[in-house]
């Protein structure tokens, strides 16, 4: 299992096409993957558990990845994040 604390950098927060954007590629990848903020963990393969987190500008997210391509899930989730997408 790998696991990664991103912060979300877009001034949007994880909304609406963020959220897509997000989803589509954790849906990428094989592994089962996660997300978790404050004490709700959801599918992030999900858009509707991604928006039902309310990830704001600022906020740390907790992303976990469990699979043959875990790393390369966690990777590519922490290169989104990080290019402001």
């Amino acid at each position: 299992m790998q696991a990664k604390e991103l912060t979300i950098k877009h001034p949007e927060g994880l909304r609406a096409s963020r959220a897509a954007m997000f989803v589509q590629v954790a849906g990428g990848f094989t592994s089962q993957i996660f997300v978790e903020k404050g004490n709700k963990k959801i599918n992030a393969k999900s858009i509707m558990g991604v928006l039902s987190l309310g990830v704001g500008p600022g906020e740390k997210i907790y992303v976990f990845a469990n699979g043959k391509d875990e790393k390369e899930a966690i990777e590519a989730i922490e290169k989104l994040v990080n290019t402001e997408f």
